[in-house]
């Protein structure tokens, strides 16, 4: 057996993801990997070699051995898949009508910030992801690990810089909404029923000016506790969650 994917294959580890990619590709997927059954044979492995085969992915049962070599150090829990690769779409693609939810991460650089994060976009609805090609976490095993899956069935759209992004979508109708500790109002004062890009910036860093200018609005989020700031994923989450309820989505 091959160790290795094609020169287009991407490697998806972990049960949930390896899961999310066969449901989303099926005989697309190169192969997937089950750890082969041991002592103890694991009833939720065999489920998921079930699942790949109804779905008619090629299955292989290699050693726990051979998974660890394959996955480089990213958490496997005895599945791998390889997958054919992510389709980035252009700023032009990102449609912006009364639905749009976009998600912009300024220099997010943290794997599994970045990977919870599409995690929350996709499970609230939105319809994109943006982030700039430099100093950003690339598109790893690790992230696609931390999305659970969900990349699988993100809109994602890496674009040159972010500023002039947010100028576009801005200029088609969308209002830009920097996440800020320090904003001007809190986030559930902004009016966000209507075409909407939520900014968020990098861990430790926060927005630089140069994004921060391109928003028309800035929102915080409302901490009466002892912690001033979230994480990237968490404060997604809670502003995705605001989206959600004053649209009245179900």
């Amino acid at each position: 057996m091959s160790g290795g994917g094609g020169a287009g294959a991407r490697i998806v580890c972990g049960l949930q993801p390896v899961r999310e990619a066969i449901r989303a590709h099926g005989a697309r997927l190169e192969r997937v990997l089950v750890e082969a059954g041991g002592r103890e044979p694991s009833p939720q492995l065999d489920a998921l070699a079930r699942y790949a085969r109804d779905h008619g992915a090629r299955v292989e049962r290699p050693a726990r051995s051979e998974l660890d070599r394959i996955a480089r150090g990213v958490r496997h829990q005895g599945a791998v898949a390889f997958a054919p690769e992510l389709r980035i779409a252009s700023l032009e693609d990102v449609a912006v009508d009364e639905r749009a939810l976009v998600v912009a991460l300024d220099e997010v650089q943290d794997p599994q910030n970045f990977g919870a994060v599409i995690r929350s976009a996709v499970a609230m609805g939105a319809t994109a992801v943006v982030w700039p090609e430099h100093r950003s976490a690339p598109l790893s095993a690790a992230t696609f690990r931390a999305s659970a899956g969900a990349v699988e069935h993100a809109t994602l759209c890496r674009v040159t810089s972010l500023p002039p992004a947010l100028l576009d979508l801005h200029a088609r109708g969308a209002s830009v909404v920097a996440l800020d500790m320090s904003g001007e109002a809190a986030i559930d004062r902004v009016d966000l029923t209507g075409p909407v890009v939520l900014v968020v910036g990098a861990e430790g860093k926060g927005l630089r000016k140069t994004v921060k200018r391109t928003c028309n609005a800035t929102a915080r989020l409302p901490m009466p506790g002892p912690i001033g700031s979230l994480n990237a994923s968490v404060a997604v989450a809670i502003a995705l969650y605001e989206v959600v309820r004053q649209r009245g989505d179900r």
